[in-house]
């Protein structure tokens, strides 16, 4: 297994901006993808999934009716599967640092995105992600393993936490759990 490392907080504290600022860094050797707020007239609708290479699809809309829901907001797992599944898949294949941005609730209802991230987790490549703070036992599993490394994003840390993540890709297997 190659390293692991996944940022957690509250939601809206930093982890996609810091997902971005790492993926920028990495440029080609990283693949996957992340996530971003679809905003309509100021309003918070729905999230996108953009691919590394610049790809795009709806993870979720508050006006998908006919689709599984978490909150007020419609899973798209279609998309889910075609971009955010294909993209970790690719990047298994193709590249060192695989980004998962997010393993969180509406991720979790797609069990092929289950499966990749599990196949991702059991390769030689190293992940950068982000996974929900709040327990589920899936996730729990996850942030439990001890080749994973968690680290909580907060206000205090969030400006250099992207330049100690390249840090810990770059030295190999971390040592110290940062939970």
């Amino acid at each position: 297994m190659g390293r692991a490392v996944l940022l957690t907080g509250q939601p809206r504290v930093g982890k996609t901006t810091i997902i971005k600022q790492i993926v920028t860094a990495l440029d080609d050797a990283c693949g996957g993808f992340y996530t971003e707020e679809i905003r309509e007239r100021g309003q918070r609708v729905g999230f996108k999934l953009v691919t590394t290479s610049g790809r795009e699809g709806t993870l979720a809309h508050i006006r998908l009716e006919d689709a599984p829901h978490v909150g007020k907001y419609g899973v798209n797992l279609r998309d889910l599967q075609a971009v955010g599944v294909t993209a970790i898949r690719q990047a298994i294949a193709s590249k060192k640092v695989v980004v998962i941005d997010e393993i969180g609730k509406m991720e979790m209802l797609s069990d092929s995105f289950r499966d990749a991230v599990m196949e991702a987790l059991a390769s030689d490549r190293d992940i950068v992600g982000t996974i929900m703070l709040y327990s589920h036992p899936w996730s729990d599993a996850i942030k439990n393993n001890p080749q994973v490394t968690v680290i909580e994003v907060c206000g205090a840390n969030r400006d250099t936490l992207a330049d100690q993540v390249l840090e810990l890709l770059k030295r190999g297997p971390v040592q110290e759990d940062n939970r």
